[in-house]
């Protein structure tokens, strides 16, 4: 069946490129209209309070999101005016300023304290703009828009939609950079280690269209996180480009040893199909082990990258095999002598100390579990933007002008008793970082009678069911002080009415923090045992799977725990998936040495000359895997001014690295030590 299918991909080459080729247009269309979601929110759970709270917003009050705007060294008059152009954008549904309290005749001294303070701090007065749509919609980032067209130089937006407009907008601007620098920084590595000018290339087009049919088919999903994107391309290039590389050798042999072209590309065909099954299982076992996550942005990058190797090893065994028979003269013509060394000699040196890198990995070990449990993570997603962003400059003088960070909304029964609601709020104000307390029944009193206050503003702020207040804080998002904030307001709010729902940016990052604490465990479970059974399974044995995701394990502690001691903080985002990608992506450097390894003692050779084999004619493959995912992902992570972007592919780049350096220099030295144990736990290795 196999050898069938290899002679018909030899046989059909033309029209395999043809389909291929024609494929593109579909997927390129696919690609071109698939959503993407710059609101990493929205990925929580749909059952919490948080966003249920969300949905009750959105569908009694019309509105899911909102931004303050701040004009500063201007006229009331000419702010009145900017507030009217506001009010006529498309999805804006309501701006409240002072005149939205009492009439705009009546001075603005007039107003109680209390909401004087809210509004205006010497020059500088803010508006709330309510929109008509949530946060990440395209009509509310739309509008958003528009708003900084008709504002100018001394107008400031800030809130979360506007921080999710400038994240699109850099994240758009660069992403034909990352995948610039990543077949550039490929190409590079390919032209090291092969020994033809033109086959990296034949690669890079192979991979290419794998990824653009990958892109083009997440319009099935409906949307795609914008991580998912930025790293989907960069990251099945690095994944999958040792497929190609294996194709490449296993029909160069064949072509060595005197067959006919066709006839050695029909027996690489069949080899490398036989070889990546184990390989791209474990890869696309460690992605689906982020489908596990609550926070389902795990389960959005989990299904696109495994659909993203499958693809890859598809186009190994289908494309690639077409292009290297229909380029075959020119490839002949470009060949040159391979300028990555041999490595030889390396198996025997390594074997001669091995009980030295055996106590090395001993030693690192503490270093390595303090710091991958001290490296710390940040939340506020914002936090890392370049600083001259709009939406960023814009929350740094919401803070130095109105000492507010974070805007809680607060959904209490519409049957909640006026004088309740006042004696609640007048506790909040009371705690620590509350900036002031906004609604209709705090807002009207003995100082503002009802028949002052607009119809309009009454229905912003109340429906049939519920009750709208909005809380200013001055305690920044994801801190400490904020989250023990929220807590103490939700219990003071739910005393007097059980179903109350305190929402917004603060209190849904609390809610983040904590079920993807729980995530990180059940990914790391999830992984490690996925790929422990399918390492398991190939081996016929109890011992090689601790070992082998033991070996890789410390390289992802190592990587992980670089951070505590150089003082970085790194996205929540990195902390959950970096282990699971590492684990999944370069554990096939092990599985490969330890094939090899298995080969030799069944064979009679001693342990050894058993490793000194598998480490001659493994490494310099360990090493072309290893440095082909990091020429894919360490560019990007040098370039990208997105920190979420950055640094998971600068983890990502290092941690190839390391897990290299752990196989080619520790694993010999556990297999040379446990050699006993492997041999009678496990099954003889065939072929």
């Amino acid at each position: 069946m196999l050898e069938k299918f290899s002679k018909g991909i030899v046989k059909m080459r033309v029209m395999i490129l043809i389909i291929a080729t024609a494929l593109l247009i579909p997927a390129g269309i696919g690609y071109l209209n698939t959503k993407v979601n710059y609101d990493l929110l929205t990925y929580l759970p749909k059952d919490i309070e948080t966003m249920v709270g969300q949905d009750i917003l959105k569908d009694e009050f019309g509105t899911g999101a909102f931004s303050m705007f701040i004009t500063e060294g201007m006229e009331p008059k000419d702010t009145a005016a900017v507030k009217k152009k506001i009010e006529q954008i498309d999805h804006v549904k309501k701006v409240i300023w002072y005149d939205s309290v009492m009439d705009v005749t009546i001075p603005m001294e007039m107003l109680p304290e209390e909401i004087y303070d809210a509004f205006n701090n010497g020059d500088a007065t803010m508006m709330f703009i309510i929109f008509d749509d949530t946060t990440s919609a395209d009509s509310t980032t739309a509008a958003v828009e528009e708003i900084r067209k008709v504002a100018d130089k001394q107008c400031f937006l800030s809130g979360m939609t506007a921080v999710l407009v400038d994240t699109r907008d850099l994240s758009e601007s660069e992403a034909p950079i990352y995948v610039g620098l990543a077949v550039l920084l490929s190409a590079i590595v390919l032209s090291l280690a092969m020994d033809s000018y033109l086959v990296p290339f034949l690669f890079l087009a192979s991979i290419g269209m794998a990824i653009i049919y990958n892109l083009g088919t997440n319009l099935f999903l409906g949307q795609i996180s914008y991580v998912t994107k930025a790293l989907a391309a960069v990251l099945q290039l690095g994944v999958t480009m040792d497929y190609s590389i294996f194709l490449w050798h296993s029909y160069e042999d064949r072509l060595k040893e005197g067959e006919e072209k066709d006839d050695a590309m029909a027996t690489a065909i069949g080899e490398t199909m036989t070889s990546i099954v184990g390989s791209s299982i474990t890869t696309i076992a460690g992605f689906i082990a982020l489908c596990f996550m609550s926070f389902t942005l795990g389960l959005d990058l989990g299904i696109v990258m495994a659909k993203g190797v499958l693809f890859g090893v598809i186009a190994c065994v289908t494309i690639l095999p077409s292009l290297i028979l229909v380029f075959d003269k020119l490839l002949r013509k470009t060949q040159h002598k391979a300028l990555l060394p041999e490595f030889n000699g390396w198996g025997e040196f390594i074997v001669k100390h091995a009980k030295v890198f055996l106590i090395g990995a001993l030693v690192l070990i503490v270093p390595a579990v303090y710091g991958y449990t001290h490296t710390k993570v940040y939340y506020n997603l914002d936090s890392t933007l370049p600083k001259d962003l709009p939406s960023i400059v814009a929350n740094a003088k919401l803070e130095e002008k109105f000492n507010m960070n974070a805007t809680h909304a607060l959904l209490m029964s519409a049957d909640t008793d006026e004088k309740e609601v006042r004696e609640m709020a007048d506790r909040m104000k009371q705690e620590p970082g509350v900036k002031w307390v906004l609604g209709l029944d705090t807002v009207k009193g003995p100082a503002l009678p009802e028949e002052f206050i607009p119809d309009e503003l009454k229905t912003a702020l109340v429906s049939d069911n519920h009750k709208l207040l909005l809380i200013g804080s001055e305690y920044k998002v994801a801190s400490e002080e904020v989250n023990a904030q929220v807590e103490t307001l939700s219990d003071i709010a739910k005393e007097y009415d059980g179903g109350a729902m305190l929402i917004g940016e603060a209190p849904a990052t609390k809610d983040l923090i904590k079920i993807t604490a729980h995530d990180f465990a059940t990914v790391s479970t999830v992984s490690i045992g996925i790929i422990f059974v399918i390492i398991a399974f190939v081996f016929g044995s109890l011992s090689l799977p601790i070992i082998l995701v033991a070996v890789i394990e410390l390289g992802i502690f190592i990587n992980m725990g670089i951070p505590a001691f150089t003082g970085t903080t790194i996205p929540f985002v990195a902390s959950i998936v970096i282990g699971t990608i590492q684990l999944g992506s370069t554990v096939d450097y092990a599985i490969l040495m330890t094939t090899r390894y298995r080969r030799e003692r069944t064979r009679g050779a001693e342990k050894k000359e058993a490793v000194c084999t598998a480490l001659n004619t493994s490494i310099k493959s360990v090493v072309v895997s290893a440095l082909s995912f990091f020429a894919a992902t360490f560019g990007v992570g040098a370039y990208s001014n997105i920190d979420m972007i950055s640094s998971l592919c600068t983890l990502m780049s290092r941690g190839a690295l390391i897990s290299m350096t752990c196989v080619i220099f520790i694993l010999p030295s556990i297999l040379l030590a446990a050699d006993g144990i492997i041999t009678k736990t496990s099954r003889p290795q065939r072929g």
